[in-house]
């Protein structure tokens, strides 16, 4: 493989959160000089920022989403980070032809480590996400809608990753909701830090974040943290998906019933037949609109 060390953990894909080793270190896509020369270059709703520092319970998603600011602004971050208390997420910066490469080797090393555990043979919708913070920054409580490798660039962090289908970190209807885009506030209890495994996460090593696996990131405090994910769906992790979505929609019709839908997650047959259900309401949705 050409972006991961090959490592028996990468096995565990989507089992389990584990921590291994890249070799992207020094790629020139990830310099602060070519960062300050692509993220003026892509579309300004790519760019999110916060000034100031967030903590846990905040929501995450809104609070990026609703700051796509002006090139202008996003350079001035960049030149200002170490001291701005400042977090930047650049969505998809493959659009750069500077990314493309590295993008291309990061799907190949991805579809290999599917292959092995037969997940599928093509990583379905790979996007990349690049992440520019402040020293002692947090991203927030949260889950992603994707499987997931995060890989660690400059600076250091603390992340902590907490079981995927844990009832006690993000209950069924909470991630129902989140996957469906419904409602991005998860509940968070600093109690529940002791759920989770918290690891040390520095230049030149990668986590596996599983699908749905909820999660949160503290950076150190001795320099700006540069980082990268990326995002992709497995079939597994794409059944799973679709079947969140149809449990979003069919509680409420069932709680008219006294019943409430399986929890997904936990019968893989149930699951995949969610996931063609989910598949063909939307399509008959769509049929109905045209």
């Amino acid at each position: 493989m050409r972006c991961f060390r090959d490592e028996a953990c990468l096995d565990l894909l989507d089992r389990q959160t584990f921590k291994f080793q890249h070799q992207l270190m020094d790629h020139p896509a990830l310099s602060l000089q070519n960062l300050a020369n692509v993220l003026p270059a892509l579309p300004a709703d790519s760019v999110m920022s916060s000034k100031g520092l967030l903590s846990n319970g905040d929501d995450f998603e809104d609070v990026m989403c609703g700051n796509t600011g002006s090139r202008f602004a996003i350079e001035a971050v960049i030149e200002n980070i170490r001291t701005s208390d400042s977090y930047i997420m650049v969505n998809g910066p493959e659009a750069h032809p500077s990314f493309q490469p590295l993008y291309r080797e990061l799907i190949a090393d991805v579809e290999q480590i599917m292959k092995r555990r037969g997940l599928g043979n093509a990583a379905i919708s790979p996007k990349l996400y690049l992440f520019i913070a402040s020293p002692n920054s947090v991203t927030p409580f949260h889950i992603d809608r994707y499987s997931g490798f995060l890989m660690q660039f400059r600076g250091s962090k603390h992340v902590s990753i907490f079981p995927q289908w844990d009832e006690r970190v993000v209950s069924s209807q909470n991630k129902e909701a989140y996957v469906a885009n419904k409602n991005t506030r998860l509940p968070w209890d600093h109690n529940m830090n002791e759920l989770g495994k918290t690891f040390e996460f520095h230049p030149g090593e990668a986590l596996h974040i599983p699908f749905s696996a909820g999660h949160h990131v503290r950076n150190g405090s001795e320099d700006v943290s540069i980082s990268m994910s990326i995002f992709f769906s497995t079939d597994q992790s794409h059944a799973w998906r679709q079947a969140l979505r149809f449990n979003h929609a069919a509680r409420p019709v069932l709680r008219r019933l006294g019943l409430k839908p399986a929890a997904v997650g936990r019968a893989q047959w149930r699951d995949s037949a969610k996931s063609g259900a989910w598949t063909a309401i939307r399509k008959l949705k769509s049929l109905r609109g045209s």
